[in-house]
């Protein structure tokens, strides 16, 4: 019973927040057999992402500041980018601005839900934690992919050639920079803060920076 509940709280949040974009398609639902599919490119990557972070760890060493900025923010953006630069930009399916925001949400639920089953079953954690990262890291890979899809959907449907490009830059810029920045914050709050709080002898709640991180 205790494995259900915690499986049926890694996948919810990922499936609850990709209905919510789905629905909020005002003039044309994209087929659901496409978002599906995106969403399970989303699944498959994630085993790809996870050998590419752990070759770059072992080239270029676990510092905290670099796992943050390259290794997780980075490498994750970029592969997601990727996927939907050239499987979905060029699609027809792809036939409105909002469909960039929608299937790189897709994308990004996806990997985000693998990540949360894969932590719920080899971190130990407990339903509350579960509750807890779907606050944060879940809705976190869907917000960067907000902004991953917008500048994708502006890219698409411009006809200028350099604002094309600046869009389809700041489609993979914007989304590292704030992944990487939110994994900055997380690990300086468990590096230090939570650090000093549990030498003064305050109350730690959690204390693995996997419990904020995505």
């Amino acid at each position: 019973m205790l494995l259900f509940s915690l499986l049926a709280a890694a996948v919810a949040p990922g499936l609850a927040l990709l209905t919510y974009f789905y629905l909020k398609d005002r003039y044309d639902y994209e087929p659901l057999h496409m978002v599906l599919r995106v969403f399970l490119m989303g699944i498959l990557i994630v085993l790809p992402v996870m050998i590419i972070q752990r070759g770059m760890m072992l080239w270029l060493g676990d510092s905290p500041l670099l796992e943050s900025i390259v290794i997780s923010g980075g490498v994750e953006e970029f592969v997601k980018w990727f996927v939907i630069y050239h499987i979905i930009y060029n699609h027809t399916e792809f036939d409105e601005p909002y469909d960039g925001i929608l299937y790189s949400v897709a994308v990004s639920l996806g990997f985000a839900t693998v990540e949360n089953v894969l932590y719920a079953f080899a971190g130990n954690a407990s339903v509350s934690g579960m509750f807890l990262r779907a606050l944060l890291p879940v809705s976190g890979h869907a917000m960067f992919a907000v902004i991953m899809g917008y500048y994708m959907g502006k890219a698409k449907f411009i006809d200028d050639t350099k604002k094309k490009r600046w869009y389809l830059s700041l489609s993979l810029i914007l989304p590292f920079f704030w992944h990487a920045l939110y994994d900055v914050i997380m690990n300086m709050m468990v590096n230090h803060w939570l650090v000093h709080r549990a030498s003064d002898g305050g109350s730690v709640v959690w204390s693995n920076r996997q419990d904020y991180t995505g």
